[in-house]
């Protein structure tokens, strides 16, 4: 009797908001099928051997694994072109002869460089030591990946993994919205634009925006507790976020620090007149947030971690391709200028970016104001100060290659969060019952009382 019940229970809760959460999770799952092979980016094989390395594999094992991988990759996307490829799409495919100069190609570096004695470290040498440095440094992503390469291999554990983060991305927004009292549609609907906008897309690549953008989420999840009155909760939420966020990304968790404790400041000084619990947490955050700041300057120090100064050269120096520059500085400076003009250029041709952008903006900021407790404004600025970091990495890495995906994808985080936002503003003059108070209620016809949740009562 009781099975029966449990399973009831679970079937009712199913047909709920969890079931929804749930077949949304799974569609987008089965999406992804599409392409299993060829989201990989150069990047991602420096990720890949690093994984296999802290599996147990030695340099041979993982330079064949991660060989295979990345130019299966290549093959595979050279035979996709070839299909719709007006000219030759009669012609024998050409993902073979791809594949081999692709292996013949990364096994004569790789092999050259090891009897160099490039042998330190856990990724293998596909590019200079200075350069390998930069990925010797981010241990978190290789990290969550060892159990997906270990017990599915590299091809299908490297999706597995970008679908677990992607999914774990789409149901944290659900649940950051329900937190702010967002109705169920509305928080489904973020969960949606979650997945099929440049956010998802991102995540999915074998790289670290996906397991990012997650860690960031966590970050947002401890501000909403924080807003809530969880003055122990929230902030110790935070911190683990950024804790995480410096072993995958260092230069991540400096931006997302800076910028959320300019938020929460901001936050603390405008209830500097309204003392209670959701001040002095939101303090504890702005607090947290700086001793994050200070902490990831000095650990990268005392670690010795690749300085601005070194990610700096490899970016105007072609990945340590040409000699450094001797005024690097001033040269980021103009390719600032030039790349930002040129972005906005670009809006200005299509405006999907920036008109949601400023929607997001709208919808965080304003539509919230005067909406009870826990649905006020404050929420909404820490939401653009995440959405900042996007636009922060990219003012690092002004590579107009790359400009409005990968580096820049934080961003997006805006209109996923600020357009359900928007949708529930209330109505001019409209009143919203606060938080935790109930709302009147109505008597049907059988005398029983309900609450506008559809609660009967007696």
């Amino acid at each position: 009797m009781r099975t029966r019940t449990r399973a009831r229970e679970a079937a009712a809760r199913l047909r709920g908001p969890r079931g929804w959460v749930l077949l949304f999770a799974v569609v987008f799952a089965l999406l992804q099928l599409g392409t299993v092979t060829g989201r990989d980016t150069p990047d991602t094989k420096n990720y890949l051997s690093y994984a296999l390395s802290l599996g147990g594999a030695d340099k041979r094992e993982t330079a064949a694994v991660t060989i295979d991988y990345a130019c299966a990759g290549r093959a595979a996307r050279a035979r996709r072109e070839h299909r719709v490829d007006v000219l030759r799409f009669r012609a024998p495919s050409p993902d073979a002869r791809v594949a081999k100069a692709c292996r013949d190609g990364l096994w004569r570096t790789v092999d050259a460089r090891l009897r160099a004695g490039q042998r330190g470290g856990h990724t293998l040498p596909f590019m200079p030591v200075r350069f390998m440095r930069i990925f010797e440094v981010r241990p978190g992503y290789p990290v969550f990946l060892v159990p997906f390469v270990t017990v599915l291999g590299a091809t299908w554990g490297l999706w597995a993994a970008g679908v677990t983060v992607t999914v774990a991305g789409g149901v944290l927004v659900y649940l950051l919205l329900r937190r702010r009292r967002v109705p169920v549609p509305l928080a489904l609907t973020g969960q949606a634009l979650y997945y099929v906008l440049p956010c998802g897309t991102t995540a999915m690549r074998p790289m670290t925006e996906g397991l990012m953008t997650a860690l960031t989420l966590v970050a947002l999840w401890g501000c909403a507790l924080a807003l809530d009155g969880r003055a122990r909760l929230g902030p110790a939420v935070v911190a683990g976020a950024l804790l995480a966020l410096f072993t995958v990304k260092h230069s991540q968790a400096l931006f997302l620090g800076l910028c959320l404790a300019a938020a929460g400041a901001l936050t603390a000084l405008r209830r500097r007149a309204r003392p209670g619990p959701a001040r002095r947490a939101v303090t504890a955050v702005t607090a947290v947030a700086c001793c994050a700041v200070a902490g990831t300057l000095l650990l990268a120090r005392a670690l010795h971690y690749p300085s601005e100064y070194d990610s700096l050269q490899d970016l105007l120096t072609g990945h340590y391709a040409r000699p450094d520059r001797a005024r690097p500085w001033s040269e980021l400076l103009h390719l600032e200028l030039s790349f930002w003009r040129e972005w906005l250029r670009r809006q200005l041709w299509q405006p999907l970016f920036a008109a949601l952008l400023a929607a997001g903006a709208w919808g965080a900021l304003k539509a919230r104001r005067g909406a009870g407790p826990g649905r006020e404004r404050a929420f909404g600025a820490f939401v653009v100060a995440a959405a900042c970091t996007g636009f922060l990495n990219q003012a690092a890495h002004p590579d107009i290659t790359v400009w409005g995906e990968r580096l820049i994808v934080l961003g997006w985080l805006l209109p996923v969060l600020g357009l359900p936002l928007l949708l529930d503003a209330p109505a001019p003059g409209a009143r919203r019952p606060a938080a935790g108070i109930p709302g009147p209620r109505a008597r049907s016809a059988a005398g029983e009382e309900r609450s506008p949740e559809g609660t009967v009562t007696r």
